[in-house]
């Protein structure tokens, strides 16, 4: 325990353990339930709190509701060349965006590069976790999905689009992944949760109220709208995202998207899109580690004001990050107790053990 007793420090295998274990005893199948705990604590090992467990609780309401079919088995339902068309059965959006990401992937194997978009499906966590999967492949991918509206444009008092996130990675040769994760939302929804799980304000910058009037608590934050990220740039991105993802796989998009939380028994229609591709073929594959090792240098080597400072890659703070908390993953003490309760409402057996204990 870290700071007073506001913090938990619990092992990563016996947090996945059990995030798998309660999402099958809610309704998933077991392999898409493992997969789905694996993703959310490798998120948390990333340091990026906001899309991992902390969502299981609103994943498992969903699925005892009937929001996400936990039977969902995402299938291909037309194809021509590279690219491919995913039905994801209103399942698990950790299920569907993998098979999707893995679609890509194949059929850049055969190609050179595959697209696979994907509709019926639900929340997918972080964009990074499957961007990441081409670049574990020696692919660049790219990764994106469309989500209800919760961004107001600058000045509106009414949300337009989502925040809509999209990921990119590349394998450098540095021992991680180049790799950027972005939402064109000021802040994602999850960081406003989190705020709120610790009790803390937020800037003014962040979300407005149900009326469009800037404010500093998450909670009313959550509740109400968040702002686009460099005002009508990012929203001219999220419109981009909702776009590809939605208007032209034939999926939902707009106002036919429904929020996870908006209601657990409604299925949220999101729309994802993956893209791989092999980047040999374009800058040489004998020339391309030479190349990539010259561009890591070229930032790292860039000149800081302060002396003391480090200039890092995308993706490095994540790797540094996931190096330290394989010892142990920090977690709000209302998310433990509330992870801890859930269990053992469910009779599960499986602890939720503390770290050095």
């Amino acid at each position: 325990m870290r700071d007073g007793a506001s913090e938990v420090v619990v092992r990563p295998e016996a947090l996945e353990a059990l995030v798998a274990a309660l999402l099958a005893h809610g309704g998933m199948e077991r392999e898409g339930a493992a997969l789905t705990g694996r993703l959310l604590v490798q998120t948390n090992l990333w340091g990026i709190d906001s899309h991992g467990v902390l969502r299981v609780p609103t994943y498992l309401e969903r699925l005892r509701a009937g929001g996400i079919n936990g039977r969902a088995r995402p299938h291909v339902t037309a194809a021509w060349g590279a690219m491919s068309l995913l039905d994801g059965e209103d399942g698990s959006g950790f299920v569907v965006a993998t098979a999707a990401m893995h679609e890509a992937i194949r059929l850049a194997g055969e190609h050179g590069i595959g697209m696979a978009a994907a509709v019926n499906s639900n929340h997918f966590g972080a964009a990074g976790l499957y961007a990441r999967l081409a670049a574990e492949a020696g692919l660049v991918g790219i990764a994106m999905t469309n989500v209800a509206p919760n961004v107001v444009a600058p000045g509106g008092a009414r949300p337009v689009v989502g925040n809509n996130p999209m990921a990119i990675a590349a394998p450098t040769g540095a021992g991680f992944p180049f790799v950027v994760d972005v939402s064109f939302s000021a802040v994602s929804g999850g960081k406003l949760l989190l705020a709120s799980e610790k009790g803390e304000r937020i800037p003014l910058g962040w979300a407005t109220d149900r009326e469009g009037q800037p404010t500093d608590d998450p909670a009313v934050g959550f509740a109400g709208f968040l702002l686009p990220m460099g005002g009508f740039k990012g929203l001219g991105l999220a419109y981009a995202v909702d776009i590809l993802c939605g208007v032209l796989t034939g999926g939902a998009f707009g106002s036919d998207l429904r929020g996870t939380y908006a209601g657990a028994s409604v299925p949220s229609r999101t729309s994802h899109l993956m893209l791989a591709f092999d980047p040999g073929v374009l800058g040489g594959r004998d020339e391309l580690p030479q190349r990539m090792a010259a561009y890591v240098e070229m930032i790292r080597s860039s000149p800081l004001r302060d002396p003391a400072g480090e200039m890092l890659l995308p993706g490095e703070l994540e790797h540094r990050s996931a190096a330290r908390r394989r010892a142990g993953i920090p977690l709000p003490r209302s998310l433990h107790d509330e992870l801890v309760s859930l269990a053992e409402q469910a009779g599960l057996t499986a602890r939720l053990e503390v770290a050095g204990g």
